[in-house]
């Protein structure tokens, strides 16, 4: 299963961002949206699971969504957060990927069995860090994770 990976869009959803997402059968966004559109544009590509980051906090559109999310993703189970300062202590034994975004800054990283993932921001550029999303390989017995740059 292919899983795109989206974070701290801020309202702006790059034509380079739809693209590197087509064809994704789920897709996660980790927060800072900015407006709704961009998830309506995510959710006409692919089936889409949301949490709200801290920019979102204050927004009537966002009221609904939750600021923590477990979802299961083809038998890997997930945790998703806008901030790593919110993912617990000790995690539930069954979380195998953990997914984060706020930094801005891309992560893919496996401590012991999880693999912990930041997507990086798809949204405006912030200092010189660099315009990434992720895409996952979703298999039976592993992930396959690798980071898309959206800008050169």
């Amino acid at each position: 299963m292919k899983v795109g990976v989206i974070s701290d869009t801020h309202g702006l959803l790059r034509p380079e961002a739809l693209a590197a997402l087509k064809g994704c059968e789920r897709i996660i966004h980790a927060g800072d949206i900015g407006k709704p559109e961009v998830l309506e544009q995510l959710a006409a590509i692919a089936p889409l699971f949301v949490v709200r980051g801290n920019n979102d906090q204050d927004a009537p559109w966002a009221d609904h969504l939750p600021d923590l999310l477990r979802l299961d993703l083809g038998g890997w189970r997930a945790l998703l957060v806008h901030d790593m300062a919110d993912v617990p202590a000790v995690l539930d034994e069954d979380i195998r990927l953990v997914i984060t975004g706020h930094s801005h800054k891309p992560l893919i990283q496996w401590r012991g069995e999880t693999l912990y993932l930041n997507p990086g921001s798809a949204g405006p550029r912030r200092f010189k860090l660099p315009v990434t999303l992720a895409l996952l390989e979703v298999l039976e017995t592993s992930i396959e994770p690798h980071l898309v740059s959206l800008l050169e």
